[in-house]
């Protein structure tokens, strides 16, 4: 199986640095003094959704717009201490995830009520330093699973995940309904892993997911493409473009971008606006947040034409993937 990527593209990247900053402009005046954001990754950089969230923050701090610091596996116990020592920097806006640890990252940022804090979160935000965002790429997941309904021959396909928090359930959910919009028959079974961040576990879920019947996997989780791929059967990826990786096996991807969130983040906290918002909305395909990644030839033309056509709807504002956020069974 091989062709083009349509509709747009992205690639990993992977860092095995523990503690970085990125700053283009090197030649700009010295007593300009760049917005500074730090980044506190619970994960490594390479993790796919950490990764999407390290490649924007990397991007924009090339085009000269912030001065980018990070550090990265960073463990729920250190997390808020992280934020504390960021918060006492003087950084002039905090990037993170709280998923993990909601009350204790709201209480950091109760204690530092002039340091903006934005964070994937399931919660809403907090006061006026306290801003949320979600990894909303249901669209593209919609869209991919529309593909896959069309291609499954056993008409049985299988999702693994990390856990059943509501942004993860949203993402497999609007998967299962792309896949039954195009084949009412699918079956479609779920795993949880139990973690962010375990692709041995999640190649070992996948592989009982095939031995069920599955020959076609949503990776919602990193490792799942591999069980799909030792096994020779179809993969969708999620967040990132996978395909590269696995171009005989990942024909889909659910893509997300948080550039649209970094953007409106920095500029509010720059012109001294409250930041506690959510700002999820802005990582969503009708900002150009996210969108789907496939290959062609796989699915037939019709079916491509089809996915197009919903993609473009949902553009338009004329059709919502819907947002089912309780635990898939």
């Amino acid at each position: 199986m091989s062709g083009k990527f349509n509709v747009t593209r992205r690639s990993l990247l992977a860092s095995g640095i523990a503690l970085g900053v990125a700053s283009l402009a090197p030649f700009a005046a010295a007593a300009e003094e760049k917005f500074k954001v730090a980044a506190i990754h619970a994960s490594p950089v390479e993790n796919a959704w950490n990764s999407v969230m390290h490649q924007a923050l990397l991007e924009a701090a090339e085009d000269g717009a912030i001065e980018y610091v990070f550090s990265e596996s960073v463990s729920g116990t250190d997390y808020p201490r992280a934020m504390r020592e960021y918060a006492e920097q003087g950084v002039d806006l905090i990037i993170g995830e709280s998923y993990a640890v909601e009350s204790e990252a709201r209480e950091v940022a109760a204690d530092y009520p002039d340091v903006p804090f934005v964070m994937g979160s399931s919660g809403g935000p907090s006061g006026d330093n306290f801003g949320v965002f979600g990894t909303w790429n249901q669209d593209g997941a919609y869209l991919a699973g529309m593909l896959a309904g069309t291609l499954t021959e056993t008409d049985k396909v299988g999702s693994v995940g990390a856990m059943p928090i509501p942004e993860v359930n949203m993402l497999i959910n609007a998967f299962a309904e792309g896949v039954k919009a195009t084949n009412p028959d699918a079956e479609h079974n779920v795993t949880f892993i139990g973690t962010f961040f375990d692709p041995p576990k999640a190649r070992e879920a996948g592989l009982a997911q095939i031995d069920q019947g599955a020959d076609i996997l949503f990776g919602e989780r990193i490792g799942t493409a591999d069980a799909a791929k030792e096994r020779g059967i179809l993969a969708v990826g999620s967040l990132i473009d996978y395909t590269p990786r696995y171009p005989d096996t990942v024909f889909a991807n659910a893509l997300w971008g948080f550039r649209p969130i970094l953007d409106a983040a920095v500029a509010d906290a720059a012109a001294g606006n409250p930041v506690g918002k959510n700002y999820t909305a802005y990582g969503m395909l009708k900002e150009g947040g996210s969108d789907i990644a496939y290959v062609e030839g796989v699915a037939s033309p019709e079916a491509v034409e089809a996915m197009l056509k919903t993609r473009q709807a949902i553009i338009d504002g004329t059709f919502e993937v819907p947002r089912n956020m309780e635990e898939p069974k």
